[in-house]
């Protein structure tokens, strides 16, 4: 009796420990999950080396992510250039894709050179990236000043962009030009864990459920400096941002329209594949996520952001697609068969997450200008 009974108690310690292991490695994932840092690529994306670059081309790693259509930046630590669409009269190799190479904004593309290809195409502020004279402006958040850049235009519809996962202020930059066209002023907001932001409390990322209130923020800034009504024009997190103020901001009646691009609706799975492509093990993956959601106050009971269409008053326009790996898109499908009153819906094939610009500019600056042209 006395050995089973120490067998089992060994056998209890055992499992004791290694759940107590998988706890805090299911706690470690999760911090990795809510801290994704503003400019630095999300995970998951393939490193693609350079080969050869010149005269207007440049030949990288043949992969899925190499042979996406569109436009895109390269970057790596000391390096930042742009490369448009695959050149299908180029001269490939069995390993290689050679894309236009449109400009190289900072470093040299030296062979051997190991790149990600992102979204985010301009590098800097307004002024030198785009041309666009602008104002460095701080929006009185609850946590302390928020840094923001303001391009002026005439019109008093103005419109709040909002970065979102792995990116920051420079990502709204591509649809910059087009609103400046249309004479729609543009505050592009950085919140909280942003460079030159406060830190959150906790320091972490919290999908959205807190950082709206910054959005908030931005909303009675841009009131009370001239602005009779916004839009909100979101990406991935900040996507989400703008559906919660128009979900339970007070000032949810001066806001006209919503531009969604890549909303995270799904936490769950957004949470599952940023720990996942963290490396956590498998076995971990699922305590992962219940930590992350946890730590993020992202409670079983409480509704996603879009959870209740009827409670949607605006016209909406999502940009979003099937290749999207990190929000899927069916929660934005299902949102927009329950409101095709409201809600357009703008499919957007071969592109990742917050790249729906990317894989087809023309295509996505048309769909934007038809949605803003009777908000203006």
């Amino acid at each position: 009796m006395r050995t089973v009974t120490a067998t089992a108690a060994a056998v209890t310690t055992t499992l004791l420990g290694a759940g107590a292991a998988a706890v805090a490695a299911g706690r470690y994932a999760a911090d990795a999950a809510l801290r994704p840092r503003p400019g630095v690529p999300l995970p998951g994306g393939p490193r693609l080396s350079v080969h050869r670059a010149g005269d207007g081309e440049v030949a990288l790693t043949r992969s899925l992510a190499s042979l996406r259509p569109g436009v895109y930046g390269l970057a790596a630590p000391g390096v930042h250039a742009v490369v448009g669409p695959v050149l299908p009269d180029a001269a490939h190799g069995p390993d290689t894709v050679v894309r236009r190479l449109l400009s190289v904004t900072h470093g040299s593309l030296d062979p051997g050179t190991r790149v990600t290809l992102t979204p985010q195409v301009h590098i800097g502020d307004p002024r030198t990236a785009l041309g666009l004279d602008h104002a460095d402006v701080d929006v009185p958040g609850e946590l302390g000043a928020l840094p923001a850049w303001f391009v002026p235009a005439a019109r008093d519809t103005w419109v709040i962009t909002v970065h979102g996962l792995g990116a920051g202020r420079e990502h709204p930059m591509v649809v910059m030009p087009l609103l400046h066209r249309h004479r729609l002023p543009v505050l592009d907001l950085g919140y909280r864990g942003d460079l030159g932001a406060p830190e959150p409390p906790d320091g972490l990322g919290h999908l959205g459920e807190s950082e709206w209130r910054d959005l908030d923020a931005a909303i009675r800034y841009a009131l009370r400096y001239g602005a009779r009504r916004v839009v909100l024009h979101g990406w991935s997190t900040g996507a989400t941002m703008a559906l919660r103020a128009v979900e339970r901001s007070a000032l949810a009646d001066r806001i006209s329209g919503l531009v969604l691009d890549s909303p995270v609706l799904d936490w769950h799975t957004t949470l599952r594949a940023l720990a996942a492509a963290r490396r956590t093990p498998a076995p971990v993956l699922p305590l992962a996520v219940r930590a992350a959601e946890g730590r993020a106050g992202l409670r079983a009971d409480r509704l996603p952001p879009g959870a209740d269409p009827g409670a949607l008053k605006v016209p909406v326009l999502i940009f979003h697609g099937p290749d999207d790996a990190l929000a899927p898109w069916e929660p934005s499908r299902r949102l927009a068969a329950a409101r095709p009153d409201l809600i357009t819906l703008h499919t957007v094939r071969e592109a990742g997450h917050g790249a729906m610009w990317n894989a087809d500019p023309a295509g996505y600056e048309e769909a934007l200008r038809r949605f803003l042209t009777p908000l203006m």
